[in-house]
């Protein structure tokens, strides 16, 4: 009570002075407890306290209790060093568990300062003084945190201050052992800013959970393959599928699919050749016995068939022993899966049968342009590429040969190129599709150049990332041949197939077209050898740059710098040095360069490092080029946090400079695709009416990056964008720069057949080297529109695959847990959107007409409701591209009709739900939506709402129905040399939804 009462601290602080020992104690005692109210006058004492806490004579409790005084007044002068100093000497005093401010900012004062200590240990590989004190107080909060089971904190503390000793105790000693091993595997992504401890603590965490007594194998192969080690994942597979358990032979392939997911080709093959083969002992008996067991072979046909590697294979026969057997038939799928073939060829055929793109669009963009305007007739070729990605789907070329025909040169190198990425990933009959241009035997073709380099770069697009069945004639043709638009394409596609496999002979193929001094060449041969070496931070980026100083093209120049940038992909720290001497180069293509280096060296991580760096170039470079290429960068630094992007870019978005403000677009559509994040939006709209037309442009490619994916319902400014683009294109005075970018963002909207969006993440957190490699090459159109197809590496299926454990797709519902217009499709246009808008006020007068006719509206509505049924069927084969022939009055009256459905249907309240069918549709919105039915005969082995998931199955003894059984054959069964056009017909067929019955046979009487 007496406590209460004080109103002054001076007759405490008198105490001080006394001889008396107990007097000073007792005074330093209630002081503590008072300097909260007191401070600013015990602040006039401190010497004398100081003085106590030095004196040794004092008792040492005593001397800590001065300690703490000191340091909280410190605290409270806002002197955080000094008052943590004083801490340090207070020993025990300083009681850790104390819900105070005091105590709290303290401890976060003294975490900071003893992480950063062990930040800089680590760094400059110096040893630097660490004040044990300060050590004891780190581990005392360390202990407290696991004590009271807050586990994540102590992670959090233990990761920042390179504890790894304390962070395995962290996750040993958690109740839950899988959770926090996962949480932390995301820390170590979000957090750890540098690359080699980032090893560390994944290897650590590898090491974890190998002790446990069910290892998660899904997320250590992860980790392994983050750390770049094969062997450990090739290990694992292999105890898997040698496991009696049909279970674990799943969980093998659900890993495999996985590690596909982050298409990173070298780490997959390397994988794959490490794969033991089956008993090798059966070799030579099987080949000593060929002619006697040529029947016996049959049987296992089957598998050989699949088995897609020229391996020795076929001669062996395991007969005798069938635990060998089954390893051979699983590994046969492991190798298929890890060589990519299987989830392409899935992918394509879902692409194929759920194809919903809308040739009307298309229709709509050909007849408003002009065919003198060039740029705006490759623009129509390139959004019906991007259009139809990946779906085989190229009725719109074949409907306008005449039109397509009217491409020369580049634009004709374009066109043919256009292919490759409608036919992505169409392995068996990549080479017979493109046969007809591709260059005829020898270095004399007889046809264009041109669209024979355009077939050798869509050959380079259709393998992309699995180049091993077409590399060596890419090989041949670029060998074959002087002339420089055929190396063009060739340089294109042998980097686009072995994309990061280092492969020296190729190497060697590339950089003897570089030596050949030709600017066309030069520049496809730089970005090539970018591709070839992506992320190997090899020594060869060093005789990339010595060469670029020393050629006079431009062209060459570039082509060197971004790929000297592709080179130190994901590197982090370690291309400093390069970055450093790129972006202080005098050359402003060079620095350009540079600006790519540190967006692909730090790509995804957030790094504040290069951010500060990137901003710095973007308000302070002499050049143009530079400043728009630092700020684009800062999109791919940002995208694994795009909710930063807008925030960061919103102030350069409003410079004067309409480079920078270009730059600031394009970060945001690559940081935020397929996000439809509402921020990045808002900060689009402005600038797709900019007064420049190059922003224009890029702000409506970015905004459809942006929007991909996303339906009208979940946001209306979907709607209003679509209606933009189409007003854009259709008018007459419209510049041809921002018309450029309406239309490829109009093929960028609807991406491959709209079912694919861009994401540069895989579902684990991982980038995905190809998509991020694809978007920075695509960045490059700028300077050279060919490159606008790399947007294809970036594209990825919006796709719920289920697959069982013979790799098929069987018919398996699962339930969406939200209403079906949310995610809906797109409506399909009607014909009459391409009307003039003159017509449209026919129909509002004939509405005004009925308000004011009672009678006559009633008679109307009966003979409407009696069309209605018609007029459905008549919207939907109009929206799938052929209603084309129909006139204009019909067009207008199916639009009328199409209104009144809506109306009808509006009534009806739209339920909550939908249950979707394996292969369906899962848009990234939506997959938190996803929800499995309870009683279903599938059980997923991991719990994914999209991608390839494996599906065990609990009623093995019933028959199972397949889904995509009947659309693959005619994608993928054609082998003559007319498969193109067996391709065109089906694909036609296809795109139509719903195609009406053919008419009753009847005889035809004269």
């Amino acid at each position: 009570m007496a406590a209460a009462m004080v109103s002054s601290a001076g007759g405490l602080l008198a105490m001080l002075n006394e001889p008396q020992a107990s007097l000073k104690h007792h005074a330093l005692s209630h002081l503590n407890n008072l300097v909260d109210r007191f401070w600013p006058e015990i602040s006039t004492s401190v010497p004398i306290i100081e003085s106590l806490y030095e004196d040794e004579e004092f008792d040492l409790h005593q001397r800590q209790l001065a300690a703490l005084l000191v340091s909280k007044v410190f605290y409270y002068l806002g002197e955080l060093n000094d008052s943590l100093s004083y801490a340090l000497g207070a020993g025990p005093s300083f009681d850790v568990s104390e819900d105070t401010d005091y105590v709290h900012t303290l401890l976060a004062k003294a975490i900071d300062e003893y992480a950063s200590l062990r930040t800089k240990t680590f760094e400059s590989n110096e040893m630097v003084d660490i004040d044990a004190r300060l050590e004891a107080i780190v581990e005392r909060m360390l202990e407290k945190c696991i004590t009271d089971g807050k586990y994540q904190q102590a992670m959090g503390i233990a990761i920042e201050c390179r504890r790894l000793d304390k962070l395995e105790e962290a996750i040993t000693k958690s109740d839950n052992v899988e959770g926090t091993l996962s949480y932390c595997i995301n820390v170590s992504h979000s957090f750890v800013n540098r690359r080699e401890y980032r090893h560390e603590v994944l290897t650590l965490l590898v090491k974890v959970y190998q002790k446990l007594p069910s290892p998660d194998y899904l997320s250590i192969c992860q980790c392994l393959m983050f750390l770049d080690e094969p062997q450990g994942v090739a290990t694992i597979l292999e105890k898997l599928i040698r496991s009696e358990s049909k279970d674990d032979a799943l969980l093998a392939l659900q890993i495999a699919f996985d590690l596909v997911e982050n298409e990173h080709q070298a780490f997959l093959l390397s994988v794959r050749d490490r794969l033991p083969a089956p008993k090798t002992r059966a070799v030579e008996v099987a080949q000593a016995e060929e002619a006697t067991t040529a029947p016996i072979e049959n049987p296992s046909g089957d598998v050989q068939m699949a088995d897609g590697a020229p391996a020795p294979a076929p001669t062996i026969v395991h007969e005798t022993d069938p635990v060998d057997a089954t390893y051979a038939e699983r590994l046969t799928k492991i190798k298929g899966i890890l060589s990519g073939e299987t989830s392409i060829q899935l992918t394509l055929q879902f692409l194929y049968s759920h194809n919903k793109s809308d040739l009307l669009i298309l229709k709509t963009i050909k007849q408003s342009v002009e065919m003198r305007n060039s740029v705006c007739h490759s623009a129509t070729i390139y959004a019906n590429a991007i259009m139809h990605a990946g779906t085989t789907v190229d009725t719109f070329l074949r409907e306008n040969l005449d039109w397509l025909s009217r491409a020369t040169n580049w634009a004709k190198f374009s066109a043919t190129a256009g292919l490759g990425v409608i036919h992505r990933g169409h392995l068996q009959q990549g080479r017979s599709l493109m046969a007809p241009y591709l260059p005829q035997g020898g270095a004399g073709g007889g046809g264009s150049p041109y669209s024979e380099g355009g077939a050798l770069y869509a050959l380079g697009l259709i393998h992309a990332n699995h180049g091993e069945g077409i590399k060596e004639f890419l090989r041949d043709s670029l060998r074959s041949t002087n002339v420089e638009v055929i190396q063009h394409g060739a340089c294109l596609g042998l980097g686009l197939s072995a994309i990061g496999t280092a492969d020296e002979e190729i190497y060697d193929d590339v950089k003897s077209v570089l030596y050949t001094d030709s600017a066309v060449a030069g520049e496809a041969a730089g970005i090539s050898m970018g591709l070839l070496l992506v992320g190997t931070a090899t020594e060869k980026a060093s005789e990339m740059l010595a060469y670029a100083h020393e050629t006079q093209h431009e062209k060459i120049i570039r082509g060197l710098a971004l790929g000297i940038a592709l080179t130190v992909y994901g590197r982090e720290e370690g291309a400093d040095t390069l970055i450093e001497q790129m972006t202080r180069d005098q050359d402003p293509i060079i620095r350009y360069g540079g600006m790519y280096a540190l967006a692909l060296a730090y790509s995804g991580t957030a790094n504040n490092k290069a951010i500060r760096q990137l901003l710095h170039f973007a308000v302070s470079d002499v050049s143009d080029d530079v400043r728009r290429t630092a700020v684009l960068a800062l999109g791919f630094v940002l995208y694994s946090d795009p909710e930063q992007t807008p925030r960061i870019v919103s102030l350069l978005s409003e410079s004067y400079n309409p480079h920078v403000r270009y730059g600031a677009a394009l970060a945001v559509g690559i940081s935020c695709a397929g996000t439809g994040l509402s921020e990045a939006i808002s900060l689009l709209e402005p600038l797709t009416s900019d007064v420049v037309d190059f922003v224009r442009q890029g702000a409506l490619i970015a905004m459809a990056m942006v929007m991909v994916q996303i339906s009208e319902a979940s946001d209306s400014r979907v709607g209003k964008f679509r209606r933009q683009l189409e007003k854009i294109i259709l008018d007459k005075h419209e510049d041809t720069m921002s018309k450029m970018g309406a239309i490829l963002a109009s093929g960028i909207l609807d991406a491959g057949g709209r079912n694919v969006t861009i994401r540069l993440l895989s579902k684990t957190k991982h980038d995905k080297v190809t998509a991020v490699i694809g978007l920075a090459v695509f960045s490059q159109f700028w300077y050279w529109y060919p490159l606008i197809y790399f947007i294809s590496l970036a594209f990825s299926p919006t796709a719920f695959i289920g697959l069982n454990y013979d790799l098929k797709v069987p018919k398996f519902e699962f339930m969406s847990h939200a209403k079906p217009s949310l995610f809906e499709y797109p409506k399909p246009t009607t014909v009459a959107t391409a009307n003039t808008a003159a017509k449209l006020p026919t129909a509002v007068l004939s509405t005004s007409v009925k308000a004011k006719a009672r009678a006559k509206k009633e008679a109307e509505q009966k003979a409407n409701a009696e069309k209605t049924s018609g007029a459905e069927k008549s919207v939907n084969e109009s929206g799938s591209g052929k209603e084309k022939g129909s006139s204009e009055k019909e067009g207008d009256a199916m639009q009328v009709d199409g209104t009144a459905t809506v109306e009808k249907k509006a009534a009806e309240p739209e339920p909550a739900h939908e249950i979707l069918v394996n292969p369906a549709r899962v848009v990234p919105a939506q997959e938190k939506y996803i929800k499995l039915l309870e009683d279903s005969r599938y059980v997923p082995v991991k719990l994914a709402p999209s991608g390839f998931v494996l599906l065990k199955d609990l009623r093995e003894d019933e028959p199972e129905v397949l889904s995509l059984t009947d659309a693959p054959t005619s994608t993928a069964s054609p082998a003559t040399g007319a498969a193109a056009a067996t391709q065109g017909t089906t694909a036609s067929a296809m795109a139509v939804d719903d195609e009406p019955q053919p008419p009753q046979a009847f005889e035809y009487a004269s």
